[in-house]
């Protein structure tokens, strides 16, 4: 009979504590030990205390079982930070918890020093406990998480898409729809929080002045496609596409002598398509109708990395004379008006596919699908209809930075710090995760044999990507290197992506004309004929739009950093280790991007590993 001290860690913040009577059972190969009350009559676990009790056993334990039962008094939820079992003959065993407690399903915790995926030789009980409650705690269709927090608008994670086909299933669009109601009542007080801390933050100022400046320069316009909020549409333009007719002679003067269209063709011509916009509707605000363009714009930049610029910019997908192609040699209110309807179009591409599909939503179902099988102008419908659309040309391999800038053939342009900076996180996560993986795979066979990590793959593909074999997503990993990849992906996507597409949005868009929200006329369709100011939202589409950007980019005090890890979950030295070099290259990733930045007139700090938090955060 062996004697363990059980030491129990209680999380440190307010609220952790619980009346409810918490029972532990020691589990291993063998089967299941008889329960021992952690606590006492009264509020036990109190915060921050770490408590102890005696279990007598026979088992060789390498999991536990928590089992809760709430008090009839005052049924709460405790904060389990962390549990060890202590004996005299061996090193103690941990087992990583951090995670509320409530009502009475029985939690399973596996040691730390098993990684936390079952082994083979796992007791049936084991496997049983520890699945039923991670589906019953953790279900797609009763989602009550935090509210989070978006500029369009806000919701709440809830039921499977039953309303609006083509979103992921962790979303429900009645449910999107109801949280339109909550933004008239925070705008006063986000208000008062804006007005009262803009003025404390040198560099936000700094760069909006910077923008307010330069916003109309076509050097500047085009460098927003590179460096700004939605670096990840620019693509190498080979070959014209057929509905962008643009001609040798309206473009030769732009392009310099000795060269010709079909020449610069060949390498030195990029392209932006918001052809996701072509046709949405748009909705209403305060009454009044908004509009939508769909425009095309090509980019020329020197062989010899001069800057990008801007040559042609049609409005809509559709050629014919009602669309005009504006060029830099129109009059300065035609060509200003038509790079002011791509920045709105930039914008609305941003906010609902690159920055909220691609980073909130999709890593909405990278966590749900993880505690389930591992321990505005467009209106409504348009937003919606908007995600829809980005989720059908949404890829595995757009969602892996080197493949992505691979597909759209941006290698060799010039000042393209998204790029550079972004290949550096992704090379360091990858790193981190390949050294991690070989600590606990020793080969091909252990990922394909791991049947918690397929379930959780195959749900990510089902669930979140819809089963669209076309997306490329994975139904399964079966190397090393494939597990690899789907994680780097994961943790890229969830922390410095969603850095690089959200912490510049009150940056880029103070100075509203830069970044319109929305747009009172429809594009243009003769030239001669532009109403710039027309055009623009009214003051208080504005102002209620940069409130929100303020708070959406506003870097949080208590941020954890990537790369940073306050919750325990790996106990062995060698995790430990490759935790700490991954710190110390993203430390000499943040001075080698400071030090490039010392010479840059407007400085590139969103992938700056100190800017960078470990997951969407808000």
């Amino acid at each position: 009979m062996a004697i363990y001290i059980v030491r129990v860690s209680t999380g440190s913040f307010l609220g952790v504590v619980s009346w409810d009577n918490i029972s532990i059972s020691l589990l291993g190969t063998e089967g299941e030990s008889l329960p021992l009350k952690l606590g006492n009559f009264g509020k036990d676990f109190n915060q921050g205390v770490v408590s102890k009790k005696k279990s007598d056993s026979d088992l060789i334990p390498n999991s536990l079982s928590l089992q809760p039962k709430s008090s009839s008094l005052n049924p709460d939820a405790w904060f389990c930070q962390e549990l060890q079992l202590i004996s005299p003959k061996n090193p103690p065993l941990h087992f990583p918890c951090y995670q509320w407690l409530e009502g009475t399903e029985s939690l399973v915790l596996r040691e730390g020093a098993d990684a936390l995926f079952l082994v083979p030789n796992t007791h049936p009980l084991i496997f049983s406990l520890s699945h039923r409650h991670l589906h019953v705690c953790y279900k797609y269709g009763a989602w009550n998480g935090p509210v989070i927090f978006f500029p369009i608008f806000i919701f709440s994670v809830a039921r499977w898409s039953e309303y609006f086909p083509g979103l992921p299933h962790c979303l429900d669009a009645k449910n999107l729809k109801e949280k339109f109601v909550f933004l008239s009542n925070i705008r006063k007080p986000l208000e008062l929080g804006f007005l009262g801390r803009l003025g404390s933050n040198f560099d936000v100022i700094y760069l909006s002045e910077y923008v307010a400046e330069h916003w109309q320069d076509d050097e500047f316009f085009a460098s927003q496609f590179l460096n700004g909020l939605n670096p990840v549409l620019i693509q190498c333009c080979h070959s014209l596409p057929d509905n962008f007719p643009v001609t040798n002679n309206m473009v030769a003067p732009l392009l310099g002598p000795g060269t010709s269209l079909q020449e610069e063709l060949e390498g030195s011509l990029y392209l932006v398509d918001h052809s996701l916009l072509s046709g949405l509707s748009p909705g209403l605000i305060d009454g009044r109708p908004q509009y939508v363009a769909a425009p095309m714009t090509l980019l020329h930049q020197k062989p010899d990395g001069g800057p990008l610029l801007p040559i042609a910019i049609q409005l809509n997908q559709t050629p014919g004379p009602n669309n005009p192609i504006f060029l830099p040699s129109d009059s300065e209110e035609d060509w200003l008006l038509a790079k002011t309807w791509v920045r709105n179009s930039e914008f609305l591409v941003h906010e609902m596919v690159t920055h909220l599909l691609c980073t909130h939503f999709i890593s909405e179902v990278f966590a749900i699908a993880t505690m389930r099988q591992l321990p505005m102008s467009l209106g409504h419908l348009g937003c919606l209809e908007l995600v829809a659309r980005g989720m059908k040309i949404l890829t595995y391999r757009s969602l892996c930075l080197p493949h992505n800038l691979a597909d759209r053939g941006v290698q060799g342009l010039a000042n393209y710090h998204y790029r550079d900076d972004g290949l550096q996180i992704w090379d360091a996560v990858e790193r981190f995760v390949s050294n991690i993986i070989d600590i606990y795979y020793p080969e091909d066979r252990s990922v394909s044999q791991d049947s918690e990590l397929q379930a959780w793959v195959q749900e990510i593909f089902m669930e979140g990507f819809l089963g669209q074999e076309c997306s490329g997503i994975p139904t399964c990993l079966e190397t090393l290197q494939d597990l690899v990849q789907f994680l780097t992906m994961i943790i890229f996507n969830s922390s410095a992506q969603h850095a690089a597409v959200n912490s510049g949005q009150f940056d880029f868009s103070a100075w509203v004309p830069n970044i319109p929200t929305s747009m009172r006329l429809p594009p243009p369709i003769t030239k001669g004929t532009a109403d710039f100011l027309g055009s623009l939202g009214d003051v208080s589409t504005a102002c209620h739009a940069l409130i929100l950007f303020w708070v959406v980019s506003d870097q949080d005090r208590d941020m954890r950093l990537l790369g940073t890890y306050p919750e325990v979950h790996f106990t062995e030295e060698a995790p430990k280790q490759s935790i700490a070099a991954f710190q110390s290259r993203l430390v000499q990733i943040s001075q080698d991007i400071q030090e490039r930045n010392k010479g840059l007139d407007l400085p590139y700090t969103y992938l700056d590993p100190l800017h960078i938090e470990n997951s969407v955060a808000i």
